[in-house]
């Protein structure tokens, strides 16, 4: 869905309106002429809704530019931008995949931000390694907009009605499997199960593989993970299908990766996967309370497979006409008090320091519980893993893709771990 962002003029006076824009464009240099960018972000309708009311905010301090802003659901995010990139129709600002910067980077389709920073964009009360997290290859190409970790959303009322404890960070597989049998036997709901098929989700397959010791890429840019994992992988999930503890594969072939798709916001699971900064978006879709776990243990006293990352990034085009306008937007959206307030912790908890101290006393449940969440993880997280290599996002789309196969009979999980392992490394040595 397209949306134009239109240019709001100030009705104040000409000093009040030089002192806003002087404050929201921060340290940087004024911008005297009209002037116009395009933004491109992936996301549910709330946080579009967010996105439209801080860039609204901006051109209220800024009437002289105009952003045109532009929400797209995950799956055609980046064919959507892949294309605009070959035909140098980039927009000037990208959000930004922590699998696909690298990537995006490396390929020469991202500015580097270095030049801008202090000047414009101010991250000095950042954690040092936050602001590495967007670097490649030694310069800056995105500035996170949030922390986050994987999570599975959580329909509480449908563990209530049955009499089932929400679960703890010492869930095992083997407890999801059986609350989800439990649920799907016993909820008076109709076509309702107790999980989401999560079989092609690769934060999950991570987190699974991080706590069997290994990981998805090794520093060197190759798969750090074989078939005998890939085939536990689809295994496990084979038998949730078996079992009825998971929704049938034609289920969940409706799930688009995006919060209003997901079994848990289409009332069709108790439990979906997803990454919690999505809390407050998933609540804001459904009617009953949702709370956040963090994913099972392999077995109990196994630590996690968690890590704390950039939930995502801003960064600025190649193509861009006007790269120090655009990050003069990103550093108002990261720094900006009362942009902050609008944005809440929907896209992750707030890097800037100050700003999560101003955000703090008006958060409501569902923010603080996202704020806690990434603080209370324990042994269950770990550190950030090597940083993903060029044709990482082509294998998360392939994984969905094997993981359907496997769930509608054209493989058993030995030929479509196999499969999935031989495809990724063709992936891999392509890019090279």
């Amino acid at each position: 869905m397209t949306f134009r962002l239109n240019r709001r003029k100030l009705l104040a006076g000409s000093a009040a309106a030089l002192g806003a824009s002087a404050f929201a464009m921060g340290p940087g240099r004024a911008f005297a002429q009209e002037q116009r960018l395009r933004l491109m972000w992936w996301g549910s309708q709330p946080r579009a809704d967010r996105t439209f009311a801080v860039t609204d905010l901006f051109m209220e301090h800024n009437p002289d530019i105009v952003i045109d802003g532009e929400s797209i659901g995950w799956d055609d995010y980046w064919p959507r931008l892949a294309t605009q990139v070959a035909g140098r129709n980039a927009p000037d600002i990208i959000q930004m995949d922590y699998r696909y910067i690298f990537e995006y980077a490396r390929r020469g389709a991202l500015a580097a931000l270095d030049d801008f920073i202090p000047d414009t964009l101010d991250v000095s009360d950042f954690d040092e390694a936050t602001v590495q997290g967007g670097a490649v290859d030694g310069s800056i190409y995105g500035i996170s907009l949030g922390a986050n970790s994987s999570a599975m959303m959580v329909n509480a009322a449908a563990f209530e009605e049955l009499g089932i404890d929400l679960p703890t960070n010492d869930l095992t597989f083997d407890d999801l499997r059986r609350i989800g049998e439990e649920i799907t036997a016993n909820s008076g709901r109709s076509n309702f199960h107790g999980l989401s098929d999560s079989s092609g989700v690769e934060p999950f397959f991570e987190n699974f593989v991080r706590q069997r010791g290994k990981a998805l890429y090794t520093e060197d840019g190759e798969l750090a993970f074989d078939a005998s994992d890939a085939e536990e992988w689809f295994s496990l999930w084979a038998e949730m299908r078996e079992s009825g503890a998971c929704v049938p594969a034609e289920i969940q072939a409706l799930d688009q990766r995006q919060i209003e798709t997901g079994m848990v916001s289409l009332g069709h699971a108790a439990v979906s996967s997803a990454h919690s900064n999505q809390l407050v978006g998933y609540q804001s879709l459904n009617e009953d309370p949702i709370t956040m776990h963090a994913y099972p243990r392999i077995a109990a006293g196994v630590g996690g497979g968690h890590y704390r990352k950039p939930s995502m990034f801003f960064s600025v085009s190649a193509q861009s006409q006007n790269p120090e306008l655009a990050a003069a937007y990103i550093n108002f959206f990261v720094s900006n008090p009362d942009a902050a307030s609008i944005l809440d912790v929907e896209r992750g908890v707030p890097e800037s320091a100050a700003v999560r101290e101003a955000l703090a006393p008006q958060l409501d449940d569902n923010g603080r519980a996202a704020v806690e969440f990434i603080s209370e993880l324990g042994d269950l997280a770990g550190a950030l893993p090597p940083p993903p290599p060029l044709g990482a996002g082509e294998i998360d789309v392939t994984l969905v893709r094997v993981s359907q196969e496997v769930a509608f009979g054209q493989h058993t999980p030995q030929s479509g771990a196999e499969a999935f392992v031989a495809e990724a490394e063709s992936i891999l040595a392509r890019d090279a």
